[in-house]
């Protein structure tokens, strides 16, 4: 028993992800194609992919509402732990990342599960009214939009779903006095944490895995 921590070395870094993690050829190549087209190599790390996709499992989920699609790395990989008839809706405000995920997600045979809207978030979220309750919401997407992601699509968790948002450690600056050039966006995390820990309808977390989960249950 340990009431410090353990400092994660590279070594141990790579030994996390040749054991627990589910990354394939297909997402590895996924990756190397998105560069290729100048997409930003920014998303969620293959530990934290493993981790959701356990979560979704956990839950039994069947509905997950993405924020932040980016090139689909971890909408696919959260995709292919839902059932054949469930549903990912994943939301993105630029249209060539949403033809190129769209692509992709046809190619791994999920184009029946994975749904990709390219919209602003703000704007989908004032009409957006599904007919069901969604499992899991994961937010990744501009820092500055989190606590308005939270409040808006709370409602649209069910009671015992799970919301998760990336970047909650802020690139590794959270608890940094002397911010440099990302300090807006430093600011905006600190500000979702404050929020989100805050929240009388969520009991929740902060895994220390990538650049950090913010996990909330919704009671």
């Amino acid at each position: 028993m340990s009431q410090g921590f353990t400092e994660i070395t590279e070594e141990i870094y790579s030994y996390i992800n040749d054991k627990f993690t589910n990354e394939d050829l297909f997402l590895n190549n996924l990756q190397n194609e998105a560069a290729s087209l100048g997409i930003p190599d920014i998303s969620i790390s293959p530990q934290q992919a493993s981790f959701l996709g356990f979560i979704l499992k956990v839950i039994n989920a069947k509905y997950v509402l993405e924020i932040g699609t980016l090139a689909g790395y971890s909408a696919i990989s959260m995709a292919r732990e839902l059932p054949s008839n469930g549903k990912l809706i994943t939301v993105e405000i630029e249209k060539e990342r949403v033809e190129f995920v769209r692509r992709k997600a046809k190619e791994d045979g999920l184009e029946n599960i994975i749904e990709v809207i390219n919209s602003d978030a703000v704007e989908f979220f004032k009409n957006y009214k599904p007919s069901f309750k969604f499992d899991l919401i994961f937010v990744d997407a501009d820092k500055q939009g989190y606590v308005d992601y939270l409040s808006n699509s709370l409602q649209l968790l069910r009671k015992g779903g799970i919301f998760a948002a990336d970047n909650a450690l802020a690139f590794g600056e959270i608890a940094k006095k002397n911010l440099d050039e990302r300090e807006p966006e430093v600011t905006a995390v600190r500000k979702f944490n404050d929020v989100f820990a805050s929240n009388p309808n969520l009991k929740s977390s902060l895994v220390t895995i990538g650049d950090g989960l913010a996990i909330g249950v919704k009671l």
